[in-house]
Parts: structure tokens; sequence; C-alpha cells
């Protein structure tokens, strides 16, 4: 399996914004600038992760956006899913499948999705900063 890139730059972000000191905001172009991604990719991540309550967004002049919680009580399999979206890994009927009243592919898949998500479900945000020294550093050399 591999996530989406949607996924991937939501995760960036909130990895990012992890390692902010509290209080500190963060904008569009900081994080752009971070991971050099594009910024209408992440337009539209900030906007679902601010939707989804992960994150705190603001705007104005003095706007930007940070962590609605703290990164031990953000759980990884709760972000993911939501970025994810819940939709099954195989889709039987578009088009329709000619062997879905024998096949038992969608049942072992679903097994195997609970048992990812089950799995992720034991890590937050927080796992994710164990080198936050690292992670600090390699972010104060980018240029923003």
């Amino acid at each position: 399996m591999q996530i989406k890139k949607y996924t991937d730059y939501g995760l960036r972000t909130l990895i990012y914004l992890a390692t902010l000191p509290k209080g500190r905001l963060a904008t569009i172009n900081e994080i752009c600038a971070a991971y050099e991604i594009p910024r209408n990719h992440l337009n539209k991540v900030i906007h679902q992760l601010g939707k989804e309550g992960f994150i705190i967004t603001r705007r104005g002049k003095n706007g930007g956006f940070q962590l609605a919680a703290e990164p031990a009580e953000i759980r990884l399999d709760h972000v993911i899913r939501r970025l994810e979206g819940d939709t099954p890994w195989v889709n039987c009927h578009s088009p329709v499948c000619v062997i879905e009243p024998a096949c038992e592919l969608k049942h072992i898949l679903a097994a195997g999705k609970r048992v990812f998500y089950d799995y992720l479900a034991s890590y937050t945000l927080h796992s994710l900063l164990h080198k936050r020294n690292e992670l600090e550093q390699i972010f104060s050399t980018r240029e923003f």
C-alpha cells in the first residue's frame, strides 16, 4: 500500500507544526519552502487539516496555523484515515467484476486495512518527533 501524496503532505505539515515553539504560527509559504512542495497542493491539505480539527487556522495579516492539540494527542491512524478517506482498497462494483460472487480479495484486504489502522493507532505525532532537534535544525536552514 502507498499513501497518497495528499496524505504525505498532511503528515509533513503536522511534523513541521509540531517542531515550532508553542504558540508560533506557520504560514503556507513557510511550509511550502521547507518541503519544496507546490502551494496549490498544500492549500487543499491545510484546509482539510483545519476542517478535521488537527490544526487551528487564523486568517489575516498575522495569520497562519498551528496544531490544535499536543503531538501526543494526535493519533496517526486518525490523521491518515481522514486524509486518505475510508474507501475500500478494491472496488468490486465499478466496473462490475465477474468473480465478485466467489472472490475473497475484498474481505482479505478489508481485514488487512483494519490491521494497518490498528497498528497505526499505537502511534501519535509525538512518535515522529524522536529526532526533534535534527528536524528543527533542518527546518532552520531552509530559506522562507
